[in-house]
């Protein structure tokens, strides 16, 4: 366990690998290190393909009997979970910030959604339900049954740890698959209190595991080729999740992949400016831009770009850059050096080819200051990379099929924003976009009950709502000859 003193303020979290119901101490270890000071948190456990077997083994023996348990019986574990989410609130936010930077008012916010998703799953459980069909033959009856489709690998991203977590294995254990989940190797002690809770919710053993590693890639290939597991969700980058896609082609996986995105925001004549600002402010600098649905392109209309931009700037000028743990903190660190560098990277570029700064560009340590680029080339990386730093460029545009045309001008499709008074172009608009999640004057889509997902190379399959939870069920179809 991490020691909470007054020196080393992280809550207590278990740093074992969990397997089979059990806390599994492992000779090999890796130092986890905080953005937000350099400290060390903690020393967990690094498994690999050792560890994969034993998990699949576990997980494969669960799948046997925890498939059949009853809606009920799993509705009443999921609820008692999201409860011991709720009690444990505080310290799963501080666990957040200290993980991955996140400010503590966006980390509650984190945890607020994370008891939504597990407590609507514990609901939607009880609503899966099969069908009856009509047989053209009098002593024949015809049915479809909905069944869990086995164990599920999983694997989670750094930049929302127990939401995520909590989005991928709630509708999987809530449709009776086991899940063996391999946080990501910055946040491994968020994922690894979710298990503590899981357990304490009576969870039965090998239903949940949880496998921290520093090189996830020994591990991923060894459950990618093991035939007992029967499904991949995975989120995180295009690169790694074309990867997972050829791996799981030889055993016929089940895939689900939330990959990148590079959200266009379009702000045409008619948008309340002032609505328009706030809330795309919040659809690009929360989490200091670490978000794949996070703002990535500002197109505004070339007959208020003036205007807007001005406005825009002081906004920008409000937001509080600092220590995540002070309440009125925006936006706090950037998760590692590497994402500093992509900053840096991405800003020279653009300003190499002939952009103009207007706000920003400064970095101290791991903090970078949110910043705003013009006159920007088309070329320029950032019109063409995800950023996921604080870092957006604004350019202008003459009509309404050049803002789809430039919005669409990306291999990526998750997430899109628009603003406009006017309701037949924000359905005409909606409709032309090639994504999977649109907000029309709204910066913040997705909420739980709703589908969350992508097209082209931000993924396939589906999160959220009845949706993620069809996701971990196969169909079976069933005849009955009756006798006689």
């Amino acid at each position: 366990m991490t020691q909470c003193t007054p020196e080393n303020p992280v809550p207590l979290a278990p740093t074992s690998a969990f397997i089979a119901g059990s806390w599994t101490d492992l000779p090999a270890r890796f130092v986890l290190r905080s953005p937000v000071d350099g400290r060390i948190l903690a020393e967990v456990a690094d498994c690999g393909t050792r560890e994969a077997e034993a998990a699949a083994q576990a997980a494969t023996a669960a799948f046997a009997s925890w498939r059949l348990t009853t809606a009920y019986q799993r509705a009443a574990i999921l609820s008692r979970w999201a409860e011991l989410i709720q009690s444990h609130a505080g310290d799963l936010a501080r666990l957040i910030t200290w993980e991955m930077g996140k400010p503590i008012r966006q980390s509650r916010a984190e945890i607020k959604t994370a008891v939504t998703l597990a407590r609507w799953y514990a609901e939607e459980c009880k609503r899966i339900t099969g069908e009856s069909i009509p047989s053209q033959f009098p002593d024949k009856r015809l049915q479809v049954w909905k069944v869990p489709v086995g164990p599920v690998f999983a694997i989670t991203p750094w930049n929302s740890p127990v939401s995520m977590v909590v989005r991928k294995i709630a509708p999987a254990l809530a449709a009776g698959c086991t899940v063996i989940l391999k946080p990501d190797e910055q946040t491994p002690l968020s994922a690894l209190k979710l298990a503590e809770l899981w357990a304490e919710a009576e969870g039965p053993g090998g239903t949940l595991q949880v496998l921290p590693s520093a090189d996830p890639v020994p591990l991923a290939e060894r459950l990618m080729m093991d035939p007992r597991i029967a499904k991949l969700s995975f989120t995180g980058s295009t690169a790694v999740g074309q990867k997972l896609y050829g791996q799981g082609s030889s055993t016929i996986k089940r895939l689900a992949l939330e990959l990148g995105g590079h959200a266009p925001v379009l702000i045409f004549a008619d948008a309340d400016i002032d609505a328009a600002v706030a809330m795309t402010i919040h659809a690009k600098f929360r989490y200091a831009g670490q978000s794949c649905v996070a703002a990535n392109r500002l197109y505004v209309e070339d007959a208020i770009l003036p205007e807007f931009t001005a406005h825009y700037l002081e906004a920008m000028g409000h937001l509080q850059v600092g220590d995540p743990f002070a309440e009125d903190t925006d936006i706090g660190p950037l998760v590692s050096e590497t994402a500093v560098e992509k900053f840096k990277a991405q800003l020279q570029d653009a300003l190499d080819r002939g952009a103009r700064l207007l706000r920003g560009g400064a970095v101290q340590g791991l903090y970078c200051t949110p910043t705003l680029l013009a006159e920007v080339d088309p070329q320029s990386r950032i019109f063409h990379e995800e950023s996921f730093s604080p870092l957006l460029p604004i350019q202008g545009f003459r009509d309404e099929a050049e803002a789809i045309a430039l919005a669409n001008d990306t291999p990526y499709g998750l997430a899109a924003y628009l603003w406009t008074r006017d309701l037949g172009r924000a359905y005409r608009v909606a409709e032309a976009l090639q994504c999977g999640i649109v907000g029309i004057n709204d910066g913040s889509p997705a909420t739980p009950q709703a589908y969350f997902g992508g097209s082209k190379l931000s993924g396939l399959g589906a999160e959220g709502g009845k949706w993620g939870l069809e996701e971990y069920l196969q169909l079976r179809h069933v005849s009955i000859q009756l006798p006689g």
